[in-house]
């Protein structure tokens, strides 16, 4: 790779930003004055986006960055960052030469949104690097509840068995009544309803609880999901080994300790 664009006198480098959301979308922005098209993938030009100093190393140090920006493309709508389209996006960063959008960028970060900060029209954003994973422990803490997450691989369940859609019939604040549930909202607590219509189309809401035919959700619902929008049910567990063995028959892939003395095994004695 030659980065001689880089000695001259009289700079033509532009940073290139491609974001990646969880929902499919691909956008990219430019630091430069006027629209780039790099391997026929579009960067609009939006000057106010710069990040924060970057640091290359060929250390093992987790490379985090921060990245503050201004809120002035459609884009990046605080509409969107409230509903969590951003979270857990895929960022790159590379710088190029302007003049020659042809010659190879040269990558600098590379990584997944973390926490989003908003502050009146601005926002900055901490972006975890590929290495963050080496902050985790090593081995896996004992727990009496589940690790796993329900239909990841260490639980190897289907999600598509335990899926329904349906369409919404009545939203009340928090609470949503559902066309697919017949009676059996309790098998869905602990699991999710997404949108699968309309503006929203694509959200996803934690359920806390539910009974018959209503589901109470952690947040209330976008004010763009009104009744009659398609969605699709998941259900949820909630860790236990006895739900796990008598509800899904999975007891065999049960990623916790539910029979190991806890820390109150001190504390007991006889006649307790």
């Amino acid at each position: 790779m030659s980065l001689d664009w880089l000695d001259r006198d009289v700079t033509t480098s532009t940073y290139l930003w491609r974001l990646e959301r969880a929902d499919g979308i691909a956008l990219g922005f430019t630091s430069h004055d006027r629209d780039l098209v790099i391997d026929a993938f579009p960067y609009r030009a939006a000057p106010g986006m710069v990040p924060s100093s970057i640091a290359l190393s060929d250390s093992l140090d987790i490379d985090n960055v921060e990245i503050a920006g201004v809120m002035n493309s459609e884009a990046i709508a605080e509409t969107d960052l409230l509903a969590g389209r951003w979270d857990g996006a895929l960022l790159y960063i590379s710088l190029i030469d302007w003049e020659q959008p042809t010659v190879e960028p040269l990558p600098l970060i590379c990584g997944e949104f973390g926490e989003i900060v908003r502050s009146r029209d601005g926002f900055t954003v901490e972006m975890v690097g590929a290495t963050s994973f080496l902050d985790e422990p090593v081995a896996p803490l004992t727990s009496p509840t589940c690790r796993a997450e329900f239909g990841d691989r260490q639980c190897k369940l289907s999600l598509h068995r335990h899926q329904r859609e349906g369409r919404i019939t009545t939203i009340s604040g928090d609470e949503v009544g559902l066309d697919a549930l017949n009676g059996s909202a309790a098998d869905f607590i602990f699991g999710s309803l997404r949108i699968l219509g309309g503006p929203a189309c694509g959200l996803s809401y934690a359920i806390i609880d539910g009974q018959d035919d209503v589901v109470r959700l952690a947040d209330p619902l976008s004010p763009s999901v009104a009744p009659d929008t398609r969605i699709l049910l998941t259900a949820g567990c909630n860790k236990n080994f006895a739900t796990c063995r008598d509800r899904f028959a999975n007891s065999i892939n049960f990623r916790g300790e539910p029979y190991l003395p806890g820390n109150d095994l001190l504390t007991r004695y006889p006649g307790a």
